[in-house]
């Protein structure tokens, strides 16, 4: 699993009329890959939920989701999956095959409410125009 973790001020997704939005809080583009298991999920949930990485009065990141009263729009973006080590066009034979993906970033998903229950998502397999404005800019990449 590889996620793209932003600090926002706010983000949306669209896929024709169907949006979702969130103001301040996390853009999470989640990448499932073959060998991905629930475990994994639950271990990215936990620890995108409980980042630290919103300034204190000092500003020092050291501020979670709840103190900030943040929201997550969680994003599956399958191409975090590929390889761009050869050639010109990128390689998504690492990519998890769309049904089992599907089935697994739904269970992420619950996953991630369980632990923060403001949380939104894109829409699966769906073309997306997704918008946001980076907080910072911060951005941190989870990888397992």
């Amino acid at each position: 699993m590889k996620a793209v973790i932003q600090r926002v001020k706010r983000a949306s997704v669209q896929a024709g009329e169907l949006e979702a939005a969130i103001g301040p809080g996390l853009l999470v583009l989640v990448g499932l890959e073959t060998g991905d298991t629930v475990e994994t999920c639950a271990w990215a949930a936990a620890k995108i939920a409980s980042l630290r990485i919103f300034e204190d009065t000092d500003g020092k990141m050291n501020l979670g989701l709840a103190e900030v009263g943040g929201e997550i729009l969680a994003v599956s973006q399958f191409t975090l999956a590929g390889s761009l080590a050869r050639g010109r066009r990128p390689s998504l034979d690492g990519a998890m095959a769309p049904g089992a993906a599907r089935a697994l970033f739904a269970t992420f998903l619950e996953q991630l409410r369980a632990q923060h229950p403001r949380t939104k998502s894109g829409f699966f397999q769906e073309h997306m125009a997704v918008e946001l404005v980076n907080d910072g800019p911060v951005t941190f990449i989870l990888e397992r």
